[in-house]
């Protein structure tokens, strides 16, 4: 440790750190720009000079290295007119044009000028003018002359987002960041270049003059997307979500946000959205009440019980709902007399359930890891946050390696990549497993060859002393996940690697916890979609494009007696006969699980839209008109206790760092034909789907062109 005087107090931090480190642990603020605690130094915005003794002049508190014994003063004469005199030069070409700013009341140059701007500028001549720059549907560039030069979007790109898509071009007056190619900036994780400018420069696009900073509230939320369970702040104005930005959380999500994560909440103000309970009468759907539309679907599904028994009655629900929901929606289907429930719309195998399929680790581990196997996954598209960690992990010198079915760009380095056809991922990993029996003298538990990409895995899993292998989406939803399981644990305990799921959704763990999926004779969501069901009861999902069955699922639902759609959205009007309007993440208390077992309740944020309802109470009183014990429930938090108190038997496998006893299973290497339906980045629920802004990406527009759709 290294000990310094800072404005008269000792202070101690270790050695290498800057002069800022230092004012930080002491809670004393230094004015700054360029300096942000996630990127790299580049002190060219100069605002934090400091006075430090002996030194013949100010010294920028984020680039000088502390030294034993070293006097700072941050508000001396002397570092005050330096500061002062900063601010006066990074005002000569800014145009005040604050009034009509859309950073105006969060911007850091317009506070900082408060406290050390003068009242008049000595510069009389004329502003420059950097011409607006259109890359793309998310982040606005149209004010480019506020642009202060920091650099943090540039050094983001290139050292966070491993995409280098802005960059500063040209020399003195004359500079400016552009994507020089006049490009579009298409990194999923964009956003936050618009939180990291600390003037107008990088906007919201969607966001752009729809509300003054003091004119929102914030509310606290987490996600509903991916499995990392962002933290979210929510900002509403009239009871309406304007924008969403990050809540710091460095064990979940850092300071960071995927751009489906912040720019979904459009969706949630679109005309699609179903707002008052709707029945199919004669073939044309009619707007209904409450009343008419809940005894409409008891009746129905006392009439079906009736006539098919109670295993014709099933609940397809989506890992997108919060645990309340998930696990109302079971307690009612079981309360009927049916096993038939399931969240693994896309699955091809519908293993039994031994334990819980988790991460295998802490989300903030992933950041430190020295080697990691993913298999089945494009992480960077598929967990934009989760890949965000791993590629600091490789800054830091970590071996990353592939097994999957195309090659993609990662926007890091992968040390040894193995493409195959899905069919022959288990084959792939019996030959990782064959080279590691070779190294350590033991007998593999499937035949494999050990070539050298084999060899490469395996050395790379063998060494280092932090490390995990990750299953992906595509290796969940596989037609063999239970012989992937099986070997990547056979690898994992032979390495001492952690062996976990990335998972597909916000609340797949959540889902397993609370027992959404069927019992001893209940049909899974492959036999529900294929026409198992008369009355099938539809969660928060949409099966032509959450599922695995796709287009072939409408037809077979179509052939069902009844359809029940619980949604915020106008969705399945094609084989649906009820329409039931459910409150969104923002409109409902709820809970989710996150890949790493962390339990995240949030509260609603603003009122149900319309004559929206939680969907929490909707099946609370389906379960009371159908005359169903253990409905008596006043609120979620009474919904929550109940959920977690039939959950404390599964929950301990999320606490370990293996896939519960998985190993048991037969290591099938049969050849499986067909690839693994996972959801593209702007296709995985229903929110995104409808995010106008997102549909307009590169990444969405690449899909519908692979799709045969015009771009």
């Amino acid at each position: 440790m290294v000990e310094i005087e800072l404005d008269g107090q000792k202070v101690g931090v270790p050695e290498g750190s800057m002069i800022m480190h230092a004012a930080d642990k002491a809670g004393t603020y230094i004015p700054h720009f360029c300096y942000h605690k996630k990127l790299s130094i580049a002190a060219n915005c100069r605002m934090c000079l400091v006075d430090v003794e002996k030194a013949p002049k100010p010294m920028p508190a984020c680039a000088t290295p502390v030294t034993n014994g070293m006097i700072v003063r941050t508000k001396s004469d002397k570092a005050l007119k330096a500061q002062q005199s900063v601010m006066e030069f990074l005002l000569i070409n800014h145009p005040l044009d604050c009034p009509i700013c859309d950073q105006g009341g969060e911007c850091q140059l317009q506070d900082l000028a408060v406290g050390y701007g003068g009242s008049s500028s000595r510069y009389e001549e004329e502003k420059r003018v950097v011409l607006h720059k259109d890359v793309g549907p998310l982040i606005s560039m149209e004010e480019m002359s506020r642009c202060i030069h920091c650099t943090r979007c540039v050094r983001f790109g290139q050292e966070v987002a491993g995409v280098m898509e802005l960059g500063m071009i040209h020399r003195g007056e004359h500079s400016e960041i552009t994507t020089v190619l006049n490009d579009t900036v298409d990194s999923e994780v964009s956003g936050n270049m618009i939180d990291l400018c600390p003037v107008g420069a990088l906007t919201s696009k969607p966001f752009r003059y729809q509300a003054r900073n003091w004119e929102l509230s914030r509310r606290k939320s987490v996600s509903p997307h991916d499995s990392t369970g962002a933290n979210l702040i929510v900002q509403v104005k009239n009871n309406k979500v304007m924008r969403v930005l990050p809540l710091e959380n460095e064990q979940v999500n850092e300071c960071w946000l995927a751009d489906r994560d912040r720019f979904s909440y459009e969706a949630l103000n679109e005309d699609e959205r179903l707002t008052a309970p709707m029945l199919k009468q004669g073939g044309e759907w009619k707007t209904v009440d409450w009343q008419t539309a809940l005894e409409y679907v008891a009746n129905g599904l006392k009439q079906v019980k009736a006539d098919h028994g109670a295993q014709s009655i099933g609940a397809l629900v989506s890992p997108h709902s919060t645990v309340e929901e998930l696990y109302l929606a079971g307690a009612l289907v079981r309360g009927l007399g049916s096993e038939n429930i399931d969240y693994r719309l896309r699955n091809a195998q519908f293993p039994k359930a031994e334990s819980v399929r988790w991460l295998g680790t802490s989300i903030a581990s992933l950041s430190n890891l020295q080697r990691v196997l993913v298999v089945g996954s494009n992480l960077r598209k598929d967990q934009p946050l989760f890949s965000l960690r791993v590629r600091a992990a490789v800054r830091k010198g970590a071996r990353v390696s592939v097994i999957h079915d195309a090659a993609s760009d990662w926007a890091m380095s992968i040390a040894t990549s193995v493409i195959t056809p899905a069919s022959g991922w288990a084959q792939a990993l019996a030959d990782v497993a064959t080279a590691i029996a070779a190294e350590k003298g033991g007998a593999s538990p499937a035949q494999g060859n050990a070539t050298d990409s084999a060899k490469a895995i395996a050395m790379s899993l063998l060494g280092g002393e932090r490390k995990a292998i990750l299953l992906g989406n595509a290796a969940a939803h596989h037609a063999n996940a239970s012989g992937l399981l099986a070997l990547a644990n056979w690898i994992g305990q032979q390495t001492g690697a952690t062996v976990g799921y990335l998972t597909e959704a916000a609340n797949t763990v959540g889902a397993q916890l609370v027992g959404a999926m069927p019992g001893a004779n209940g049909l899974n969501a492959g036999q529900m979609l294929g026409g198992g069901l008369k009355a099938a009861i539809l969660l928060n999902n949409e099966p032509e494009f959450d599922s695995a069955a796709g287009a072939r699922s409408a037809a077979a639902l179509a052939q069902a007696q009844m359809v029940v759609s619980l949604s915020p959205f106008k969705a399945n009007l094609a084989f649906s006969d009820v329409l039931l309007p459910i409150a969104p993440f923002t409109e409902t208390p709820g809970t989710f699980v996150n890949a790493e077992g962390r339990v995240q309740s949030f509260h609603a944020v603003v009122k149900p839209l319309g004559e929206t309802r939680p969907a929490w109470k909707v099946l609370r009183v389906l379960g009371n008109l159908l005359g169903l014990p253990g409905f008596e429930f006043e609120s979620a938090q009474d919904v929550l206790l109940a959920a977690r108190g039939a959950a404390d038997a599964k929950a301990t496998h999320v606490q370990g760092d293996k896939l519960g006893n998985a190993t048991s299973a037969a290591i099938d290497l049969a050849v499986v034909a067909g690839r693994p339906v996972t959801a593209a980045i702007y296709q995985l629920d229903s929110i995104v789907r409808r995010a106008p802004s997102l549909q307009f990406t590169a990444d969405a527009r690449a899909v519908r062109t692979a799709e045969g759709a015009p771009a």
